[in-house]
């Protein structure tokens, strides 16, 4: 016997405890799913434990979900490989402008996504919701492992996996000149970077069954051009099927910048800069597909400085209207998207980002606005309807304004103006047609409204676009040091809501606990909650700036044209 074996007691219960423990371990380690079979050939991740008493994760890292791309046509399927590929290493990036615009960075053959998957100590997980996460960075940047800091992923999809106990999907696609150039015609119809989406989301409906997902089960979730992106994803009849719920973070496909209306003029200027002709669409077509990728990807620059117009009117390189994938403007295409769950919210200052570059004053404390000033960023912002536009929109940013404004007063004024036109009324507008046009899809509003954590911001900025996301991946548990306990209260609540979200459908219910109940949005009670460290019973609200979105939707919207906001 084990006992008789134990010179003494002490040695005996090590032997024991050792014995447990590796027995323990042994079942633990097991419940890895190993070599997985897809529709390309096996591939294989790692495995990682995530305590000494834990769960593990398997993690798949560059699987292809498409072959590599060539320039200005459509993603075709990957041929398969041969043998067992080892997926686990992120793949590079698809090819763009480095953060300076001086060079590029990233390859084009990119179309590759990483997958996470949760195990539990009974057994290997099967059935689990999917979170297919579409990255933001205005159709310019970005890549499905996000920014990097000593191998710290912003888009690691660990926490959000081990804590809501699903399946996270992350992964590249094509965005610049590359992605987005159209000439506006069957030349270079454009749309590339939306197509390469849907290739993943379609590849995950095939193949996530055998990583332990539910394919009858995907959740698409994004922010700014990715949340854009999830939103016209939605709307494309190409997705019919694949998705079914949806979670707009800063952005949809009603927002001024989310559709460009003159590619040509834009695909032009390209053109002219790498030497191709540009007397017929054809022509420009034809030579761009043979001209260096890295010349095409520098030839388009965003200006940041002393712009003439505000800076959302220069993104130039955003989804069009081609009649195929988006077979009509997205107003008109929300019967697509009838029978899918949906989330879209703001930041609740969105617009500070663009407000700091359209008025540098913003985030200079000894520098003061005037009132012309910030009647010219109104004029900019509302240019297509000429000045009784401006002057209707003045008047109404400045009601709170008194005969001598403090400059607080007057910066949080343009905040406001560039959320509200950037991301708040295309956000309302869409929650309402999602609402209107849905079947028995529920539809949620919501404010993300964390302070900033900027130590180079005023005091009173509040959360600033993209400042989600890091509460949205868990960073405050990942990297606790550099965050207080009540990031990681907010983190764990976004990540609840989310998870439960794509698990039934109610933000409510799942497998993880709410700090209080999100009531649905109706056009007739405008529920929404607000997202903060300090959830409670008052954070459920109700009507959000009804008076603002009274006027961009009505009051705006009825007044003429008067010019294109194309830059042309």
């Amino acid at each position: 016997m084990l006992g008789q074996a134990c010179p003494a007691r002490i040695m005996c219960h090590w032997v024991v405890l050792s014995f447990a423990l590796a027995c323990y371990l042994g079942v633990a380690r097991a419940t890895t799913l190993g070599v997985v079979y897809t529709e390309g050939g096996f591939v294989e991740g790692v495995n990682e434990k995530l305590s000494l008493f834990g769960n593990y994760i398997d993690i798949f890292r560059g699987i292809p979900f498409a072959a590599p791309p060539k320039s200005f046509e459509d993603p075709k399927q990957h041929p398969g490989w041969e043998g067992t590929l080892k997926a686990k290493e992120y793949k590079n990036r698809c090819m763009q402008v480095t953060l300076t615009q001086t060079g590029t960075r990233g390859s084009e053959d990119c179309l590759y996504l990483n997958i996470w998957i949760p195990q539990d100590k009974k057994g290997v997980s099967t059935n689990l919701p999917v979170m297919i996460w579409i990255y933001g960075g205005a159709f310019l940047l970005g890549g499905g492992q996000g920014a990097n800091f000593l191998d710290n992923y912003l888009y690691d999809g660990q926490e959000i996996a081990v804590r809501g106990n699903v399946i996270v999907v992350t992964f590249n696609y094509r965005v610049g000149p590359l992605g987005f150039l159209s000439t506006g015609d069957a030349s270079v119809p454009g749309n590339y970077g939306l197509k390469d989406q849907h290739m993943a989301i379609a590849w995950v409906k095939r193949n996530i069954k055998a990583f332990g997902g539910d394919p009858e089960n995907i959740t698409i979730f994004g922010e700014s051009a990715g949340a854009v992106s999830v939103s016209l994803q939605t709307l494309s009849p190409y997705n019919k099927g694949l998705i079914k719920r949806a979670i707009s973070q800063s952005g949809v496909g009603l927002c001024t910048w989310a559709i460009q209306e003159n590619p040509l003029f834009w695909a032009t200027k390209v053109a002219e800069r790498v030497g191709c002709p540009t007397n017929t669409t054809t022509a420009l077509g034809n030579c761009l597909r043979v001209t260096d990728p890295q010349a095409v990807t520098l030839a388009y620059h965003l200006e940041l400085v002393n712009l003439q117009y505000p800076l959302v009117h220069y993104l130039a390189f955003t989804p069009v209207v081609d009649g195929d994938f988006l077979p009509d403007r997205p107003e008109n295409l929300f019967a697509n998207a009838a029978d899918i769950d949906y989330i879209a919210g703001i930041n609740n200052m969105d617009g500070h980002i663009f407000a700091g570059i359209d008025m540098p004053a913003i985030n200079r404390p000894l520098v003061t606005i005037t009132a012309d000033e910030v009647y010219k960023v109104v004029q900019g912002l509302t240019l297509q309807k000429g000045t009784e536009a401006a002057t209707a929109t003045f008047s109404l940013y400045t009601q709170l304004w008194n005969d001598n404004p403090a400059q607080e007063v007057m910066k949080r004024t343009v905040v406001d103006l560039e959320t509200d036109y950037i991301f708040l009324i295309p956000t309302q507008r869409t929650l309402a047609l999602h609402y209107a046009n849905a079947k028995n899809a529920k539809t949620y509003s919501y404010v993300f409204s964390q302070p900033s954590r900027m130590p180079v911001y005023p005091s009173w900025v509040g959360a600033d676009h993209a400042d989600d996301i890091q509460y949205v991946f868990g960073k405050p548990f990942s990297t606790p040091l550099g965050y207080w306990p009540k990031h990681r209260t907010v983190s764990k609540a976004l990540i609840a809501y989310w998870t439960n979200f794509a698990r039934t459908g109610d933000p409510n219910k799942g497998e993880s606990t709410v700090p209080i109940g999100w009531i649905p949005y109706t056009r007739e009670e405008g529920h929404y909650l607000d997202i903060n460290s300090d959830i409670n019973y008052d954070s459920v609200k109700q009507g959000l700036r009804a008076s603002y979105v009274q006027f961009w939707t009505t009051v705006y919207q009825s007044l003429p044209d008067v010019s294109s906001t194309s830059l042309d």
